[in-house]
């Protein structure tokens, strides 16, 4: 994370280590590589670094999928085409960000190394709610910066090996850790997407319904949101997928994910508002 990590002070304290958080060891040694810790910044500049944008997760028979856009914006500028925004945590669990893409790049390091340091200590893995809870604890962290503009808000996903299924967890400034049922998605795209997955969501669904259903949320996200990115077939640029269940944790290659992307653009040819949930009567 830094070449402070590597000195005589953290030497020790690593081989001295008496906790099992990888953040309260760096807290007591360089807490000035946090997240968070960063100096007073002016809230228009702030508005000029690369921010991610939408990311949607959706609970399915056999667990769990996470799609991010791939789009960057710097104010009112595309400042990068291809950004990744999903990321694994551990073998059960992913987690996307949405917000000031340098702070929450440095978020989700801390967070993999956290769970990664906790493994090894205690050798054993957190539950799926004890990892919910400490990047609860890292999203608190970041407050001081997200009141100057700095905001980081991540959607944490995985699969519950003791409740056997896959489970969403939302964040806001403060930390505070809200569990989404069934669908759920941040950034400035969410409100479509929350109506594309509200409209199309249904109980029981495959994994390839699961992923569809994702793709056809960031289309809708990207034809209403301008910071939203949708397939770029010209540059073979793709949503990143992220799919956890029993087997663990699985990314989607560009190519497979091209596949999706492209079944989504050509019926949107014919149907550019895309596919219609149908009606039932009353019984």
């Amino acid at each position: 994370m830094g070449g402070g990590f590597f000195g005589e002070k953290f030497t020790s304290m690593c081989l001295h280590a008496g906790t099992s958080s990888f953040a309260d060891l760096v807290a007591s040694c360089a807490p000035d590589l946090l997240p968070g810790a960063a100096a007073a910044v002016d809230p228009a500049a702030a508005a000029q670094l690369r921010h991610g944008t939408t990311i949607v997760a959706v609970r399915f028979g056999d667990g769990v999928v996470m799609a991010g856009d791939r789009r960057a914006t710097a104010g009112n500028m595309i400042a990068q085409h291809d950004i990744e925004k999903v990321f694994r945590s551990d073998d059960f669990s992913c987690v996307g960000i949405a917000g000031v893409a340098g702070i929450g790049l440095e978020l989700v390091r801390l967070f993999q190394l956290e769970l990664e340091h906790y493994e090894k200590l205690e050798g054993r893995t957190l539950s799926l709610e004890g990892k919910a809870n400490r990047l609860s604890a890292f999203v608190r962290g970041n407050l001081s910066a997200a009141m100057q503009g700095l905001m980081v808000v991540p959607l944490f996903a995985g699969f519950d090996e003791d409740a056997g299924q896959g489970r969403i967890f939302s964040y806001d400034a403060t930390g505070g850790r809200y569990e989404e049922r069934p669908y759920y998605a941040v950034g400035s795209g969410s409100v479509f997407a929350r109506g594309a997955l509200k409209k199309l969501y249904s109980d029981g669904m495959t994994t390839d319904e699961a992923v569809l259903l994702c793709m056809q949320a960031l289309y809708d996200a990207a034809d209403d949101d301008s910071a939203t990115g949708g397939p770029d077939l010209a540059r073979h640029i793709y949503p990143v997928i992220a799919i956890i269940t029993v087997d663990g944790f699985r990314k989607l290659s560009e190519a497979d994910a091209g596949e999706y992307a492209r079944s989504v653009v050509e019926e949107r040819m014919s149907s550019p508002d895309g596919p219609h949930a149908p009606l039932r009567p009353p019984a």
